[in-house]
Formats: structure tokens, sequence, C-alpha cells
């Protein structure tokens, strides 16, 4: 018979079963604890913020073991030095001269004798442009001329001699006719007289005379004015047609010269605009703006100029031939010379920085730098004796004035306002409001129990 083990007592039945492996889980709680856990976590979370909130605060209060930090230590004292005033900014390279070529109208490009980089002389012609018909009309113009000065040269030369002598000639007949009705007029007077002719055959000689008197008066003065030449009139006349010819002649022979482009100084072609066969149409007759455009057929500049940009701050230290040092982003490693050309009598805004565009002219490199390179300079200024200077670090700014950290007599900081000079290579000129041997702070010393010298923030 076939027993069933479920069917032994239930003690016989734990005793036959074997007991479970031990578990790494932890036991469970009972349902009594589990509550008490969780207020005991939550208050610990609450303890450790509030620690973590008034910590800062009362960490003053407690004992703390005393960091032994000599004012030595501290502090460093303000150093007496001499000091080489240096300015440092940064600019370009750009040419000295520069200008675009233009024709004075608008015109074709017939010739180029130059090109981008090449040497030009004063006066040398670098292109060519086409004169269309001025050819022709110079021609007409000086034609003209020619005709104004003949007449001009026939008025001031007044009659010809045979004209002068054909006047002579009608003033000795007109005179021969005077006598003649003069002696015929005298004879029929007497006839007249005794009754032999009438009266108005007498009227009719008395007549033919006084004709002939006024003939001989028109022939001399036809002689007078044969022989004393043209009228100042007539001949003012003629200059001024002279003038005006020879006028006409100059402005057709200026437009041919104008479509001649000369280079205006000794120089080196920067750039090239147009082409031959370009038709180029000016707004000017020179720019100074490198771009090219239609209005320009080619650019020319000269020497070289550097403008470095200093601050408003340090103006005051740049001086009309003070020395500068010069290094070009294009060669890092060479150091040029140069002296201060110019100073600006007003300043720019750019970026919202006000600067001083310092002209510099370069004394080296001339064979080196390049118009539009970008450079680095350094102004080397007077030396200043006995300078006091402190580390830039040490200077801070408290109720909006400059000053340092001074040690008092107990050896605590205290604020002391300063007047500053220049900064350079980490140390800072000291004007006023400090002297030789003060000691200052470079950062605020710990206190006793560690903290700030600052004094603790009232708890909210």
């Amino acid at each position: 018979m076939t027993t069933n083990p479920y069917s032994r007592p239930l003690r016989q039945q734990e005793e036959a079963i074997p007991p479970p492996p031990p578990s790494k889980s932890p036991i469970p709680l009972p349902p009594k604890f589990k509550g008490r856990s969780l207020i005991w976590g939550v208050s610990l979370v609450g303890l450790l913020g509030l620690l973590g909130l008034l910590g800062p605060r009362l960490l003053p209060l407690l004992p703390h073991k005393s960091q032994d930090l000599s004012l030595e230590e501290l502090t460093q004292p303000v150093e007496v030095r001499s000091l080489t005033v240096r300015v440092e900014g940064s600019g370009s390279v750009v040419a000295k001269d520069t200008v675009n070529l233009s024709p004075k109208t608008a015109g074709r490009v017939a010739a180029l004798y130059g090109e981008q980089g090449d040497q030009v002389k004063t006066g040398q012609v670098v292109a060519q442009m086409e004169v269309g018909t001025l050819t022709d009309e110079l021609q007409q113009d000086q034609a003209q001329l020619a005709q104004a000065n003949a007449d001009y040269a026939k008025v001031v030369a007044g009659n010809r001699d045979e004209e002068i002598r054909r006047a002579r000639a009608e003033v000795a007949a007109a005179t021969s006719q005077v006598t003649l009705t003069a002696s015929q007029l005298e004879r029929y007077q007497a006839l007249a007289d005794r009754g032999a002719i009438s009266q108005n055959d007498l009227d009719q000689y008395s007549n033919e005379a006084r004709n002939a008197q006024a003939s001989l008066t028109q022939a001399q003065a036809q002689l007078e004015e044969t022989t004393s030449g043209s009228r100042p009139e007539d001949i003012a006349a003629a200059a001024a047609a002279v003038a005006a010819a020879e006028a006409k002649v100059a402005a057709t022979q200026t437009q041919i010269e104008e479509a001649t482009i000369r280079a205006p100084f000794d120089g080196v072609i920067t750039q090239t605009y147009a082409t031959v066969g370009a038709i180029v149409t000016p707004t000017t007759s020179a720019s100074a703006t490198a771009s090219a455009t239609s209005s320009s057929i080619l650019a020319i500049s000269s020497g070289l100029d550097i403008t470095i940009d200093v601050s408003e701050a340090s103006i005051a230290q740049i001086r009309a031939g003070q020395s500068v040092d010069i290094v070009a982003d294009a060669f890092p490693q060479q150091v040029f010379k140069g002296r201060v050309k110019r100073i600006p009598p007003e300043a720019v805004t750019e970026d919202n920085v006000t600067v001083f565009q310092v002209v510099v002219e370069p004394l080296s490199g001339l064979d080196q730098l390049k118009a539009g390179m970008t450079v680095d300079a350094t102004f080397t200024g007077e030396t200043l004796a006995n300078a006091l200077v402190v580390p830039t670090v040490a200077i801070a700014t408290e109720n909006g004035e400059l000053g340092v950290r001074v040690a008092d007599p107990a050896g605590k900081p205290v604020f002391k306002p300063v007047t500053v000079g220049f900064t350079q290579d980490g140390k800072t000129q000291i004007v006023s409001g400090l002297a030789a041997g003060d000691r200052i702070f470079l950062d605020l010393p710990p206190t006793e129990g560690g903290a700030s010298f600052a004094p603790p923030s009232p708890l909210p």
C-alpha cells in the first residue's frame, strides 16, 4: 500500500523537507520597523543639509587649530627699481603715397605700358587712351590760328606802298584841279564885272571851283589815312581773334595730352584695374581708394609707413622721433626698427575703444615689409629712476577706488587707495599712496579659524 507523505503529521513533514540555503538579501523588517527607518532617514538628510548651510557661518565659532603663517609669508614689500617706459600697440603697414590713375574723360584704353610690381618714374607713360577725332580737330584749330595770325599781321602792317603812292597822286590831281578852277573863276569874275557874261555863268564856274577844293580835301584825308596805318580798334579785334584761335588749339592739345596717362611720382604699380580695349568711365581724375573699379586704370604707391593703434591712456608717453621696435606677423623672429613720424591730433573710436593711430616710419626691413602686413610695435620711452612698483595682481577696486591691501600694526590687511602709473611685465607703477618698504597682501590671509578676513555676512 502506497503511503502519502503529506498525510504525515505537520512536524514530520517539516523534518522531511531540507532547509533552504542561506540568502544574501537582508532579512525584511517587520512592518512596525519600516516606518521608523523612513523617519530616521529623512531626519538624517535634513540634519546634513542644515549643517551644510550653517557650517561655514558656525565654523569661526568652533575651536580650530591656528594656522601659524608669518607676515613675511603673506605679504610682499613695495619694490623700488628703475623702469623704462614701454608702450605696446598693434597696427599694419600702409603705403605712404597711393593714387588710382584715371583719364579726365571717358574713353577706351589703347595701350598699357606697365604691369603690377613694375617700378615707374615721375612723368613716365603708363597707359594711353584712344584720342579718336581729336587729331583732326587739332589740325583744323591750327589752320584757324594761322588765318587769324595773318589777318592780324595785315591790320598791323597797314596799307601797301602802292596804295600810298596812289593816294598821293590823287592829292596832286585834286590840287591841280583846284588851281585850274580858281584861275578860271578869277577870269570869269572879271568878265562878269564888265557884263560880258551872265551871273549864271559865273555861278557855274564858282561851283566848279568849290567842287575842286572838296575833292582836294577828300584826297588829302585819304592820303593821311593810308599813311597812318590801321585804327587801334581794328588792331585790337584782330589780336582777339588770334587769342581765341590759340585757346582752341591749346584746349584740343590738352585733351590729347590727358589721353596719355603718366605716373605722378616715383613708385610701383600695385594694382591694374583695366585691360587694353576696356572702356573707363571715371568719376574723378584720381582716387586713393584701393579697390578695382571701372573708374581707374591702375594704382601706384610709393614708400611705406606703419600705423599703430595706441590707447588713449598711453598716448601721453608717445612723442615724435621716439624709437619703435616692430615685429611683423610674417617675420615673427625679426625685430625691425622705426621711429615715430606723426602723432594724430584727433583720436578715432574702433569697437567702442578710443585709440590714436600713430604713424611710424620704418628704418629697416623696407625690402621685406609689404603694404597690408599686420605688425606689433613697442615704443621705448624714458627711464624712470627709483620708481615704486607692486605686482599688478595686488591692485584691487573698493568703493570705486583703486588700491592695495597693506598690513596694519597688527598685521591685518587694510585697504589703501593708490594712484597708479603704467603697467609692464606684471608690475604696476605706484605714483602715490605707498612708500618704499610697505608690505602689501597679494591675497587675503586666512584667519585663526581658516576663514577669510572678510567679515561673515549676516544670516538670512
